[in-house]
């Protein structure tokens, strides 16, 4: 069975946007891309740059770890305005989304159903690994559903802003095991979880 893997950006106090859910590596945010960050991305989840990145650095390693990408609504936002209908058109695209009725790229999959289900599915399919990029909400939907974290532990902290989960319904502890960890020269930890058996 495949796993779900919420590979995501976040400050020491748990934030992965700030208040207002622009991009947080973009000119006005707060995380640093220092070259041994990047390093770090390009060697070990290279399929987790943005094809635009990808194109920049002559990147064309498909990566070990995903073939499938989800995002919720607000999250593709940030790639649309920044001009990108898929950000990621090296991998399969899901984007959930109760608002859009057409997908502004061909290949972008649109999800108005279940996320829960819709990931049941794509679990029972043959393939690599499922990446959940983010946002909060999208997250908090498919907190039950979440086998591994994959932590960019990033040193700042920003006292407000969108956490890791959002919109959930209520306190519902998992354990989770540390499974991998680097700690970067720039000062940013990239800590892996898998989701304790029950």
């Amino acid at each position: 069975m495949r796993k779900l893997t919420y590979f995501v950006a976040t400050t020491l106090d748990g934030f992965i946007a700030g208040p207002d859910g622009g991009d947080p590596t973009g000119p006005d945010g707060f995380f640093t891309v220092t070259p041994d960050y990047l390093e770090h991305l390009v060697t070990h989840y290279p399929e987790t740059l943005p094809g635009p990145a990808r194109d920049a650095l002559g990147i064309t390693a498909t990566g070990t770890r995903f073939d499938t990408v989800l995002e919720g609504r607000r999250s593709y936002q940030v790639g649309l305005d920044a001009g990108f209908a898929d950000a990621y058109p090296h991998l399969r695209h899901l984007v959930f989304s109760r608002t859009l009725t057409e997908a502004p790229a061909p290949a972008v999959e649109l999800v108005s159903t279940d996320p829960v289900a819709r990931v049941r599915e794509l679990k029972a399919e043959a393939g690599g690994g499922i990446w959940l990029v983010g946002g909060a909400e999208l997250a908090g939907a498919l907190y039950p559903e979440i086998d591994e974290l994959v932590l960019k532990v990033n040193p700042v902290t920003v006292g407000a802003g969108i956490p890791l989960f959002a919109g959930g319904g209520g306190v519902s502890p998992r354990a989770f095991t540390l499974t991998d960890h680097t700690v970067l020269p720039g000062g940013a930890a990239f800590l892996s979880y898998a989701r304790s058996a029950a």
